[in-house]
């Protein structure tokens, strides 16, 4: 999954993109390179990021969803958990709906989601990007990650989002201490086989691996990002979500040989 974030204060990206026409060149750029998916975020994640109004969030995405979505021979998903821009960004042409908050900030969406026929990633998190350091407190962080997530693929299911169209994301960096996030992608496999659904994983750039690569900046990450995609691999990992694609496709490709010829 190729990332196209239209916010000014992404974390991941020294020159963030905003130019509509720009973006639209990352998107196509992306799938060429190898992507399976793209994933369009208006509204940034990270840690301490202020709430953005719907309406500003439908201005940076909705004009490259219409730019894109006739072009893309791959599947175009939105990133919100907001029920207004994720129907908005569906009928412009998005076809996936990418919830960092897994249902707990509107739980509306589900419902949109299901009358769109969409597919629906749902991740862990806990709180906003302003609280969720305060609320990375776990008895067993896969324990209760499988716990929080079952609550959300159950609200999806009382919406009739259909089982087969339901992803779900541990939430790496979200709500986690450095070794919290560590500690979830050994254990992906648990994830998935307890929660029966496929498991997306995004560690792109993430800061939880800030200490390890000697306080890098976020866009000087890949190498330790292609570490990281490695290990989820490995550990079962269905979908990677990735900034720089075509040097994470050859990861990825490499990863899937090791784990197959695996005994």
């Amino acid at each position: 999954m190729g990332i196209v974030n239209v916010t000014p204060d992404s974390f991941a990206d020294e020159k963030p993109v905003i130019d509509t026409a720009q973006a639209i060149d990352v998107a196509l750029r992306l799938e060429a390179d190898g992507a399976d998916l793209i994933d369009v975020g208006g509204e940034s994640t990270r840690p301490g990021a202020e709430t953005l109004p719907k309406d500003a969030e439908l201005a940076r995405v909705l004009p490259l969803i219409r730019g894109i979505a006739g072009r893309l021979r791959i599947p175009l998903s939105i990133d919100t958990y907001k029920a207004e821009v994720a129907r908005a960004a569906l009928d412009a042409g998005a076809s996936i709906v990418n919830d960092v908050s897994g249902l707990r900030r509107d739980p509306a969406l589900a419902q949109v989601a299901a009358e769109r026929g969409a597919a629906i990633v749902l991740m862990h998190s806990r709180g906003t990007p302003k609280t969720m350091a305060n609320e990375a407190v776990y008895e067993d962080v896969v324990t209760d990650i499988v716990a929080e997530l079952a609550s959300s693929i159950r609200v999806a299911e009382a919406a009739n989002v259909p089982a087969d169209r339901i992803i779900v994301d541990p939430g790496v960096g979200f709500a986690k201490r450095p070794a919290h996030s560590y500690g979830v992608l050994p254990r992906l496999a648990e994830i998935a086989a307890a929660l029966g659904r496929p498991v997306l994983v995004g560690p792109s750039r993430k800061s939880f691996m800030q200490a390890a690569l000697n306080d890098r900046p976020a866009a000087e990450r890949d190498w330790g990002t292609a570490a990281a995609v490695t290990a989820a691999v490995l550990a079962g990992a269905h979908i990677v979500r990735v900034h720089a694609v075509a040097e994470m496709v050859q990861v990825v490709r490499v990863a899937e040989e090791i784990r197959r010829h695996a005994t």
